[in-house]
């Protein structure tokens, strides 16, 4: 028997002085993934402080979404798109290089994609 995981892993990390939001995305993201985690991201997003967030999305283990989910992704950027400065996105699919390069339509601060996770902390702590 196969198991399929899917589903986002939300945390806080520190590098140097540094707080990032991390995010761990894996499998195909259905509807019912967002209706557990945003409301979990919003209460998290807002307590936060600061006025601006930087994260590191892990995009390793991600298939894609399902339609419903793909929306459920839009309105969520839409929704706190404002809040970030720096995102900086690892995977590991050429089609994941190319969802990064849309990704500023939708927020406010810069985006870049890395095939490494320590390419991606080099970049959003310099």
């Amino acid at each position: 028997m196969s198991i399929k995981k899917h589903g986002l892993t939300v945390g806080i990390e520190r590098v140097a002085n540094e707080f990032f939001l991390t995010l761990k995305v894996s499998g195909k993201l259905m509807h019912d993934d967002y209706a557990i985690i945003t409301p979990m991201l919003d209460a998290a997003l807002i307590q936060v402080k600061q006025a601006k967030i930087k994260a590191l999305i892990d995009c390793t283990e991600l298939e894609g979404w399902e339609f419903r989910a793909a929306w459920d992704d839009f309105q969520l950027s839409l929704n706190h798109g404002s809040e970030f400065t720096k995102i900086a996105i690892y995977g590991n699919k050429g089609w994941q290089k190319f969802a990064a390069k849309l990704a500023p339509w939708f927020v406010s601060g810069e985006v870049d994609y890395f095939k490494t996770e320590s390419d991606a902390l080099a970049w959003l702590v310099e």
